[in-house]
């Protein structure tokens, strides 16, 4: 081996490439959860919460380039780990650069610090901090989602930033109205027809849109009885234009709204009427089984597989139960409101997911898990696979499945008498 490494605090003032590499090798997630030797737990916390510290001081860098890089480690830090203790104590610091990453960045700085301030409140959780920070953060996000010279992938991340900020942290009706707002004045623009064309006119905010519907969506959830009865008057009847849209993603993000909409509004009143209900099911049927052949096969059997639960949900109140697991626990996600809200997290955690409902007292809230579930070490060596069993496993599965099919496939096989 070589001359150990003298690993830096990250202070230089021309960004090196040593520290580029820094950034760029801790990004990946994996490295939080590689199997191997067993090692000094405290010691290698201590190690973590210094590489940490060296990004947070990144984050005011000269170079944009290195500013990106450490944000985009935290995040990766941030959505594998728990580190509350840790975000509690540089909160705010955290908070001023991520502050002033959105204000003076360009636009894949901003996606990326609008991307660890979601973070930052998944780790924080609701509580008067997280309340401080949606304080500081939440007029600066409502300015880039409402500036139409910001690009297209600031603003869209800024509104998903801003809808899971306000679903986390705020306990003020009043500024959960406000944040509703700011997402409606965004993606009802969709709503308008191109006067030359029967669907909806697709342009390159399309994107945007489809973020702010979906943030909108999200804050729906949480809204007392009276103002969800506002809001589902105000949009059932608009939503429906957007299945028109040329974009797949918009047609499912309509249509899942569509159907959380029905769900909600037939849990606040038993007798509720559509009165449109037969041209409703019609675009959904419609959907459900589209065969255009102008559209790649890939898209039209994930909108045929989307629509099908949507058609059963608006037709029979029906949602088909999915179960997620992560440790020793499952988890059923059984309505629209909750699928809306596991999609949400999924996407902003990625890989972390399963790791975050299994110790985040937050999430675990949000889905009524009770407290995490405390496993001893000897429990927790005899429940994990070392990755030489897992190749061992995966390989007699693979073998047993080629025999399978290959018998199957064999023409010579006999295949029975039909007579």
């Amino acid at each position: 081996g070589g001359q150990p490494r003298n690993v830096q605090p990250f202070s230089d003032e021309d960004a090196s490439i040593e520290t580029m590499s820094h950034c760029s090798g801790f990004s990946d997630p994996a490295s939080f959860t590689e199997d191997g030797p067993e090692v000094d737990e405290e010691a290698t916390q201590e190690d973590l919460e210094y590489k940490l510290k060296g990004f947070i001081d990144l984050t005011l860098d000269k170079s944009a380039k290195t500013r990106q890089a450490a944000l985009e480690s935290l995040k990766s830090a941030f959505s594998s780990k728990i580190l509350y203790e840790f975000v509690m104590e540089r909160r705010m610091t955290l908070t001023d650069s991520i502050e002033r990453c959105i204000k003076k960045g360009k636009s894949d700085e901003q996606c990326a610090a609008a991307g660890l301030a979601c973070l930052l409140c998944v780790q924080m959780g609701s509580g008067i901090e997280s309340e401080e920070i949606f304080k500081t953060l939440g007029p600066v996000l409502k300015k880039i989602v409402c500036d139409g010279t910001a690009s297209i992938q600031a603003r869209q991340a800024c509104a998903t930033c801003l809808g899971i900020c306000c679903f986390i942290v705020t306990d003020d009706i009043t500024e959960l109205y406000s944040t509703m707002e700011c997402l409606e004045n965004v993606f009802t623009k969709a709503y308008q027809r191109d006067r030359d064309t029967n669907g909806v006119s697709s342009t390159h905010n399309t994107v945007l849109h489809i973020s702010a519907l979906l943030a909108w969506t999200l804050l729906l959830t949480i809204c007392p009885v009276n103002e969800v009865k506002k809001k589902i008057e105000m949009h059932l009847h608009k939503l429906p234009s957007l299945l028109s849209c040329d974009d797949l993603n918009m047609r499912i993000a309509a249509g899942e709204t569509l159907a959380l909409l029905f769900e909600l509004a037939r849990e606040t009143d038993a007798d509720f009427f559509y009165e449109d209900m037969d041209l409703l099911t019609e675009k959904l049927r419609a959907l459900a089984t589209d065969g255009n052949k102008h559209r790649a096969k890939v898209d039209k059997r994930k909108q045929r597989s989307v629509f099908r639960d949507i058609l059963r949900a608006v037709e029979e109140r029906d949602f088909p139960t999915e179960m997620v697991k992560f440790g020793p626990e499952r988890m059923y996600i059984d309505c629209w409101v909750k699928k809306q809200t596991y999609d949400t997290f999924k996407d902003i955690l990625g890989s972390g997911m399963q790791y975050h409902l299994q110790s985040n007292d937050f999430l675990r809230n949000v889905f009524e898990l009770g407290p995490p579930v405390m496993l001893d070490a000897a429990t927790l060596k005899t429940m994990k696979i070392s990755r030489f069993e897992r190749h061992l496993y995966n390989s007699a599965a693979f073998k047993a499945r080629t025999k399978a099919r290959s018998k199957c496939r064999d023409k010579r096989a006999d295949v029975g008498e039909f007579f």
